[in-house]
């Protein structure tokens, strides 16, 4: 097997596997794992927040950015610029503490980040020579947990020789560097590709009632996912007696959140879209209130299990169940579900800063979000009462 053939479907995969590491991994979740040791020695819990909002804003414009890129040949140009911006402001954090120059670094990570993710994961589609898409995309998703797990031990790693979080960075960019050229080499072609000319039209017919509740659902699931995406280390070691676990627990997340789409959308293709993502969404619910309620480390680490075993899977399944009703017409739709989803993820680091500042806990922030996730589910029970008979089979 010669995994330098552009043309070889493993080699298209590992490729794509590495562009979400990059794109997803070291631009923001890596953030998340190094959080602990960057609030001793620099941040603030209010200026993390803050920071992921501009982050999520930048992932926010950059996909919908990426979504309205429809030359393949200017999909890879684009892929290329955003794996170097991933890696040029992931090493900026390393080298300087300068607070503008993070918020300007953060929010351009957000930006290429999504370039180096959704317009990476498009390529990845194109090129894969599969009869069932569907099934290879779903490994490529699983690269979601895999970016978690790799870019944590990575720089736990670091800090276990002696390092200092900015030392993480330094390595972090550095290896992934040497991960980008491989990617860059495989997504793309040796002859520029002809591409037909097509017109985006809003079809007004496509927003149902049914279709609207499913995006105000993923809009709850945004702000589900981003408090523990971006707290979750420092929320477990906020807890009494948990001090010190919150890393094993960030770990923990990126290994349930690798198989965790395969499984779901496996679930999803046999009991229907809508059942799956009640069920996902419930466990998701369930996993943000735990630190909550107990310090028992062991269902602390359960709640980093339904964390990671969920919100993966939810990306994919709404994403999914998007392009089914989107039909011939998905950039409009899609685009929709895309800035729902963002708009949650902008939204829920503020006000979890508000009520961290307030009550020096993130219990609260933690309650009300649960809360909006719960509403999310209501709307879902509520949208099978509206189905149609077609919606019933996706």
């Amino acid at each position: 097997m010669n995994l330098l053939n552009k043309n070889n479907n493993i080699s298209i995969l590992i490729a794509g596997i590495i562009a979400v590491i990059i794109g997803l991994g070291i631009t923001r979740f890596a953030f998340t794992s190094l959080l602990p040791p960057m609030i001793e020695g620099f941040l603030t819990v209010s200026f993390a927040g803050i920071l992921a909002s501009f982050n999520y804003i930048g992932y926010l414009s950059g996909s919908i950015f990426s979504m309205f890129i429809k030359d393949i040949n200017k999909k890879v140009i684009f892929f290329r610029i955003g794996i170097i911006l991933c890696l040029l402001t992931t090493i900026i954090l390393g080298i300087t503490e300068n607070q503008t120059i993070w918020f300007i670094a953060r929010l351009t990570a957000g930006v290429s980040g999504a370039l180096a993710f959704v317009v990476g994961s498009a390529i990845v589609m194109c090129k894969l020579n599969f009869q069932n898409k569907t099934k290879a995309m779903g490994i490529h998703f699983s690269g979601i947990g895999f970016s978690i797990f790799v870019t944590d031990i990575i720089a736990r790693a670091v800090q276990n020789s002696g390092g200092s979080w900015k030392d993480s960075w330094i390595v972090l960019t550095i290896v992934t560097t040497i991960l980008a050229l491989y990617s860059m080499y495989i997504l793309s072609f040796d002859k520029s590709i002809k591409v037909k000319k097509t017109s985006t039209n809003f079809d007004k017919s496509l927003f149902t009632p049914f279709t609207i509740i499913i995006i105000i659902s993923y809009f709850t699931m945004g702000i589900g996912f981003v408090v523990q995406a971006t707290f979750l280390p420092d929320i477990i070691n906020s807890i009494k007696e948990l001090e010190g676990y919150g890393s094993m627990t960030w770990t923990i997340v990126g290994l349930a959140g690798i198989p965790s789409c395969i499984i779901w959308m496996s679930l999803a293709s046999k009991y229907g879209s809508v059942n799956i993502i009640i069920i996902t969404m419930s466990l998701l619910g369930i996993s943000i209130l735990i630190p909550t309620v107990t310090s028992n480390i062991y269902l602390n680490l359960l709640s980093g299990v339904l964390y990671g075993g969920t919100f993966i899977a939810l990306v994919g399944l709404f994403m999914n169940l998007g392009g089914k009703l989107a039909g011939k017409s998905p950039v409009v739709l899609m685009g929709a579900f895309t800035i729902a989803n963002g708009i949650g993820q902008v939204i829920a680091p503020l006000y979890s800063v508000y009520f961290i500042e307030k009550f020096s806990s993130y219990n609260y922030a933690l309650y009300l979000t649960s809360f909006i996730v719960y509403c999310g589910i209501l709307l879902l029970f509520f949208s099978k009462t509206i189905m149609t008979e077609e919606q019933k089979k996706i």
